[in-house]
């Protein structure tokens, strides 16, 4: 039986965790992207386009399309292969300038069957309050390829899907004085209150005054105005580098579909009992003190030591795992047996409902 392989990662320990730019923890009001969404054309398929039957919606746009162009197509029967209906989606970063580039992402809403070598027509892209801010035209990248002969078809990735890098002009900004405001606030991406405490301190030690305030676990105020400072770029400019050691909560996610477990170095799991099928699990724990050498002027320390073992009896397997046991000494030692994923999150479930799993259980 071929064993499926258990991804296991096991996350730093908040202790030893590497210290993070400010930037990348947390987000500034008022600094976002805006979405932007428009409906075209993309032509010069071969023949892989949509049928105009299924998708007639194809043929009145590109009726439209030629009369405004100056063909007049009233009356007339076309039947072509080679253009396809897509929807075109795209991201407006922030502070983007007229005539600046973005890159679109283009997708079938038809039956074309590839949108490889084709090409997108002149398409305003419209952001939520309808109004034109790019307009988008280049030579798409499909995402696949298709094959087909007279009995068999084959696919490789999605054909129907692809984008365009720098494939939009930017014709409107979003109008933002980012010059004119006083106070900001700084959004954390994983609310915590350690870490916004943390933000708070580095801010303020390196402008020397109060100027952060934490006012939850997920948002840090900072008053513009008591920095000192020209303007909010150079403000942003100075603390988005500052570095911040952040908190993590324990956590441990699963998913059933991959067989795929995560889980933080600081979970634990209290004592409990653990029988599946036929295999014993064993964890021992054997801290070890070591003692500084004579007029060294260091200090004691406890460095941990843990025997997991996981052994298969003839019958049903009765385990006891002592309390503050790392849950990742019990997964390494049924991941070392070959322990098929399943069987492996089925265990963590029946720990999770036992509450002897002292972390946030997510099931995906």
């Amino acid at each position: 039986m071929i064993r499926l392989l258990l991804l296991l990662i096991l996350l730093a320990s908040p202790l030893h965790a590497a210290p993070i730019r400010i930037k990348d923890l947390v987000e500034f009001d008022g600094v976002r992207g805006n979405d932007l969404v428009g409906y075209g054309l993309v032509v010069g398929l071969n023949g892989t386009g949509d049928g105009i039957r299924n998708a007639p919606f194809t043929e009145e746009i590109m009726a439209n399309l030629l009369e405004r162009l100056g063909v007049n197509v009233t009356g007339e029967e076309f039947r072509p292969k080679n253009v396809a209906a897509v929807f075109v989606t795209a991201s407006l970063p922030p502070f983007a300038r007229s005539g600046g580039r973005i890159d679109v992402t283009v997708s079938a809403i038809g039956d074309a069957k590839s949108l490889l070598g084709g090409t997108l027509i002149m398409t305003p892209l419209n952001g939520a309050d309808g109004e034109i801010y790019a307009v988008a035209q280049g030579t798409i990248i499909a995402g696949g390829v298709a094959a087909e002969g007279q009995a068999a078809r084959v696919v490789q990735g999605v054909p129907t899907a692809g984008v365009i890098p720098s494939g939009a002009r930017v014709e409107r900004e979003v109008e933002f004085d980012f010059t004119s405001i006083s106070a900001i606030r700084l959004a954390l991406r994983q609310p915590d209150f350690t870490t916004a405490a943390r933000i708070e301190s580095v801010i303020n030690r390196e402008f020397g005054r109060t100027v952060a305030v934490m006012t939850d676990a997920g948002t840090v105020a900072l008053d513009l105005e008591r920095t000192r400072m020209d303007s909010p770029a150079h403000v942003i400019g100075r603390l988005e580098n500052l570095l911040v050691q952040p908190e993590t909560r324990a956590r441990v996610i699963v998913d059933q579909r991959s067989g795929t477990i995560v889980m933080g170095a600081d979970v634990r799991i209290s004592s409990v009992a653990v029988a599946q099928g036929n295999l014993t699990l064993t964890v021992e724990e054997a801290p070890v003190v070591v003692q500084p050498n004579p007029f060294s002027q260091g200090e004691t320390v406890v460095v941990p030591r843990s025997q997991a073992s996981v052994t298969k009896a003839p019958g049903t397997g009765l385990a006891e795992l002592t309390e503050g046991t790392s849950l990742s000494s019990v997964v390494s030692g049924l991941n070392a047996l070959g322990v098929a994923p399943h069987d492996m999150i089925d265990i963590l479930k029946s720990i999770n409902a036992a509450g002897a799993l002292h972390a946030e259980f997510i099931v995906q």
